[in-house]
Order: C-alpha cells, then structure tokens, then sequence
C-alpha cells in the first residue's frame, strides 16, 4: 500500500491508521479526496517559506536574558563554556562552536571569556551566530570583538582540517599546550 511509506513511514502510517479503508489498497496513489482533506504542509513535512506566511503559528518563546557573572571561578567559566559550545541545538554550531572551544578556550583572557560567553549566549537564535561566523550577515556592533574576529577566522578553516563531528573529550585529560 503506497500510504504505508510514501514518506518514511510516519504520517503515511498515521494516515493509514486512522482512515484505513478509505485508501486504494490495491492503487499506487492514494485516494486523493482522503488525502485532501490535509494541508500539505502537514503530508510533506516542511512547512516552506512563503512570502505571504504571516508566522501567526509561530511560538517565540523569551528567553531570559543573558547576566554576566563576575564572580564565577575561571575554571568553571571554561568548563560551562566548553559545555554551552557542545550543546547548542543545532549541529552545525555544534561542531564549530566545539571545534573553536577545543582550540581557544584554555588561552583566552578572563574579558575574552566574558565575551565568548555573551556571543554565545546572548543572541537568542542560534543561526545568528552561525551566520555572523561564516561571514554569510554582518555582525552586530555589539557583537564585532576581538572573540568574534577569531571565530570568523576559525570558521574559515584554512589548514582544510575535516571537522564533521565535536571533539572527543579525552583532550581534556592531556597536559596543556
């Protein structure tokens, strides 16, 4: 039955579920007046960027706002930053921002610490960073340091290193440098 997997396996088995006879069993398409009763966003599962979508549907949620923290010891500030660097929720950043925190992060400066710390932080989308990184949107005057300089560099990669995955951690048990 073509519904079964015409998209993997998800809401085709969904689909099969809850309407069941209303396909064409023996059919290499389903029936169209079934399958029209669902957006299309919902059967192709990309919802698209149309230029007359209002976003209406789309929940931003706040988040608090970035607080530096002046009195949290060096070491942890390396450590919460080697971690914020890993888990950004998005791979792409995952694997530069980590990559970058592996190679810089045990020789900032305590101000340069503070400022990776709000560039990462601050900006409450993710892509912003990835953006202003790759040099693909200018950055923000707040945001053009001296740590950004150095991201952007490192994002341009001009050794040709291959970077598709974080850093082991085992690094971090090796003497320093």
């Amino acid at each position: 039955m073509w519904a079964a997997g015409f998209d993997g396996g998800g809401i085709g088995n969904r689909i099969q579920q809850d309407l069941g006879s209303s396909l064409c069993v023996g059919s290499p398409r389903p029936d169209i007046s079934v399958l029209s009763l669902f957006p299309p966003a919902l059967l192709r599962g990309y919802r698209g960027d149309s230029p007359t979508d209002s976003g209406k549907d789309v929940l931003e949620i706040p988040l608090p706002p970035w607080q530096e923290r002046p009195d949290e010891p060096l070491d942890t500030k390396r450590a919460r930053l080697l971690y914020e660097s890993r888990k950004r929720g998005m791979l792409e950043n995952c694997i530069l921002l980590s990559l970058f925190a592996k190679e810089n992060l045990a020789r900032m400066s305590e101000e340069q610490l503070n400022r990776y710390d709000r560039l990462i932080n601050e900006p409450s989308n993710d892509w912003d960073i990835y953006y202003w990184a790759t040099e693909a949107k200018p950055t923000p005057a707040e945001f053009e340091t001296d740590v950004m300089a150095m991201l952007r560099e490192f994002a341009k990669n001009r050794n040709r290193e291959q970077r598709l995955r974080q850093p082991d951690l085992e690094y971090l048990f090796e003497p320093p440098r």
